[in-house]
Order: C-alpha cells, then structure tokens, then sequence
C-alpha cells in the first residue's frame, strides 16, 4: 500500500529535532494518531497562516483575560505572553518552522507556545475551542481588509474624478443597447463609474461593521463553566461588542457571505468599465489610446496593442461570483453549531479580496494614464440622429402629446436613412418643426439641453461635480 506523503509545508521543529511531531489538540481520545491521507485533506495551514498575527493578537487578549479573572498566575501570563511575542517574531520573519501535525495556524501557534513556555503554554488554550478562536481570527481579518479594499475603491474614485475635472466639456455618444442614443458629457460618463464603486465603499464599511462583533468566549458551542470574561476580551481586540449566543457566535459566517457579495459587486462594477475600455480601444471605437505601461502586446502580430488589463476585470469577475455562491452553497445546508464545511470559508475570501485589491490597483494605474480621443468622441456624437429625442421634446413644448411627436421624428429620421433626403432638410420641411428646430442639429447643441437635474449636460454635470467633491470628502472621513 502506497501512503501519502505529508504536505510538502511540514517540516518537523528544529527546536527538537530529535523527538517525534506533537501531537494533535484533540490526541486524548484516540488511540492512534491521524493518518496521512487525513491529515492531508484536512489540514488548513497552507491557506489559514495568513491568519497568523490576527491568531497572535486573539491569544494575547485570551491570555490577559485569563490572568485577570484568576485563571493564569501573573509570572503565568508573562511567560505566556514572551512565548507569544517570540512566535510572531519567528513568523514574521519567516523563520517558524511547522511541524507535521500542524493542521492549521492555531495548532502551530500553541504548539510553539508551549515549547517555549512549557506548562504555561500548555495553559493557553483554557476556556477556548478552535471554533470561537478561528471566528475571532476570520472577524479581525475581515475588518481590516474590508477598509483597505474601500481605501483602494476609493483611489480608483479620486482618479475618475481628476479624469473628469479634466476633459470640461467633452462631449462623447451615449448608448442604450450599444447603440448610439444621446451625447453626454464625458465628465457625466466617468462620474457614473464613481457613484457605482461609491455604493461599494458603503458596502465594504457595512461589512467591516458586520463583522465587528467578538466571538471569543463562545467556546466550541456553549460557552464555559470557568470564570471567563468575553467583554474584556472583546474591548482588548478593539471589536464593538461581544456574542450575545454561543452557538450563533461559532457557526455564523454571514460576515464570510457579506465580504464575498460586496467583492463580487465590486469586481462586476470594475468588469463593466473593462468592458468599455476594451470596446473603446478597438479601431472601431477609437475613443481612448491605451498607455504603453498598462497595455500589453502580441507574440505573432506586431502591431497590436491589447487591453488586458480591462480584459482581465472583466474576466476575474466571474472568478469571484463563483467564490460567492459557491460559497453560499456551502451555508445553506449546515446545521448548529460548527461543522468543518467552515474551513471552505478562507480560500474563496481570501481569493475574492486578493482578486479586488490587484483588479482595483491595475484599473486605478490604467485609467490615470489612459488618453482620451476628445475630438473623435465628440465628432460620433453629433449625428443628427442623435437629437431626435430633442426634436421631439421641441414638438412637446409646442403642444404635441409625445406619442405623436415621437412619430413624427421617427418617420424623418427613416426617410433619411431611406435615402429620400438628409434629416436637416426632412426636418426644414415638416410643418410642425421647420427652420428654428434645424438648429436643434447643430454639433454640440444637444448635449448642451440636457438640463434636468442629474442629467448628462453641462449645468447638472457642474452639480454633480459637486456632489462628487463632497462624497469624496466624507469618505476620507470614515476611511480615516
């Protein structure tokens, strides 16, 4: 029979290498201890050492509690408490060494705290289970990376915004369907990107807010017949507020659920400004030249130049879609309280988050260098097609129900395309319209009518700016 080896990550202590690996936590009840082929398929440590300074930061809060409602001696603690500062060294530097029956970062911290400070160290773990240590860990993880994926959301925001400061009155064609329909300004374009990663900066906070809830002192599902105190522990870690139930506290991942969904959302709103850099860097759009920096070439084709970084947002959005429900599928069947399904909750986070940050610092470099063809935009935008909406809106003020005048101007703009004769002279002739809405076709002027508030001409646009100015001020705030 042919065993697997140990994952190639084991390596036993060279603090003693001589003796055989600890043992796992939970070795008392068994008789023999784990198999390869377990310890393979189950060991977390090659995804979850990215928890190890939060784990760290758990268990110095842990050991303080436990000193100060009596469990721990005082030279109890410090001892404890050197261990653990050692260890963080070790791990920061890259010089811990794991051992085969590490089967996740919580084995490896406390098996090295227990080298070091013997008996003491063996006492680490009173009145705590793995299930509330690692929903500690995920929480303190969760927190701080929502706010730095809402940092970089944000760079990305301040970087449309100066583009749109920018490029003033630049007008560009508006589509619905991917068709040609209204010209907007340019400015109004990139600032509805904004508001879109705007929305996802609230969600990343209201995330980060979620999860801002202790889990330590749950224990495994019930609590604890020692003298713990959850509310200290909860106040050293800096979380809001503690569990108010033990068996919510350990299997609760809506915080996992949240984190994915806010990073699929975001990654689906930096897919769609992809897709419009992809379509207009093609030849037949013509609207932006791609910088040379972010822009990569071909191994056959000379003359190519090819957006992949906006190819790649679009791509990477399905990737973490797939994180989200696959993980959501993962949930919906588990029952109270832990079950070791929760340990499929790290690689989809932790490859979501990392997948958001790299997409958002890529874009963010892409769009403050990428160039603008102003003219070429404006030159597409002034079809007079393009201001049949206003030639109908003409016909409304004077008096004409829409329906009727939307007829109208659809039947002028067919004959035109018939062939019959150009818009501007169709419209010269129709009795309802005639010279005075010709002028309605001259470039520039239909952009320049779009006045209602929130829309794309330059009076709402200048407000909007505005606005614009003042929901980045305010993010600074709470991003602080």
């Amino acid at each position: 029979m042919v065993t697997q080896a140990a994952p190639r990550w084991c390596r036993l202590s060279n603090q003693d290498s001589s003796a055989p690996a600890g043992q796992p936590l939970w070795h008392g009840r068994f008789g023999d201890g784990p198999s390869d082929e377990l310890l393979a398929f189950t060991v977390s440590l090659s995804f979850d050492k990215r928890l190890a300074m939060d784990d760290i930061a758990g268990s110095r809060a842990h050991v303080a509690m436990l000193g100060s409602v009596g469990l721990l001696t005082s030279d109890e603690v410090r001892a404890v408490q050197s261990a653990l500062n050692t260890v963080e060294t070790e791990l920061a530097s890259g010089v811990f060494v794991f051992a085969p029956t590490d089967e996740d970062i919580h084995t490896a911290v406390e098996r090295r705290v227990t080298e070091i400070a013997g008996d003491a160290g063996a006492k680490l773990h009173t009145g705590r289970s793995r299930n509330d240590q690692v929903a500690t860990d995920l929480r303190l993880w969760v927190k701080r990376e929502a706010r730095e994926v809402a940092l970089r959301i944000d760079a990305l925001q301040r970087v449309l915004f100066a583009r749109a400061m920018e490029v003033g009155d630049s007008y560009m064609p508006g589509y619905t369907h991917l068709q040609r329909a209204q010209p907007v300004l340019l400015t109004h374009h990139l600032l509805a990107h904004l508001w879109a990663l705007g929305r996802d900066v609230e969600r990343w906070l209201s995330t980060s807010a979620r999860a801002d809830v202790s889990p330590l002192g749950a224990g495994a599902l019930a609590g604890s017949s020692l003298p713990i105190n959850p509310d200290l522990t909860a106040e050293s870690l800096g979380f809001s507020k503690r569990f108010e139930n033990s068996l919510d506290a350990v299997s609760d991942r809506d915080f996992v659920a949240e984190a994915l969904f806010a990073a699929a959302l975001t990654q689906v709103h930096l897919s769609r400004l992809g897709e419009e850099i992809v379509l207009w860097a093609s030849e037949e759009f013509g609207f932006v030249q791609l910088p040379d920096a972010y822009s990569t070439g071909s191994s056959m084709l000379p003359q190519k130049k090819n957006p992949d970084i906006a190819e790649l947002a679009r791509g990477k959005a399905g990737r973490v879609i797939g994180n989200l429900t696959g993980f959501l599928a993962t949930l919906k069947g588990l029952p109270l309280a832990y079950n070791r399904d929760l340990q499929e909750d790290k690689e989809p986070l932790f490859d979501a988050v990392d997948t958001c940050v790299l997409t958002l610092s890529a874009l963010t470099g892409l769009m403050n260098a990428i160039v603008f063809n102003e003219e070429h935009m404006m030159d597409s935008a002034d079809s007079p097609a393009s201001a049949a909406t206003d030639l109908a809106e003409y016909l409304v003020e004077k008096g004409t129900p829409f329906r009727d005048a939307h007829a109208i101007v659809g039947a002028l703009v067919r004959r035109s395309l018939e062939g019959n004769d150009d818009l501007a002279s169709l419209v010269a002739a129709e009795p309802l319209l005639g010279l005075e809405a010709v002028d309605l076709l001259a470039p520039g002027i239909a952009v320049a009518r779009r006045t209602s508030p929130g829309g794309a001409g330059p009076e709402p646009v200048a407000l909007q700016l505005q606005a614009a100015k003042e929901l980045l001020a305010s993010q600074s705030l709470l991003l602080r």
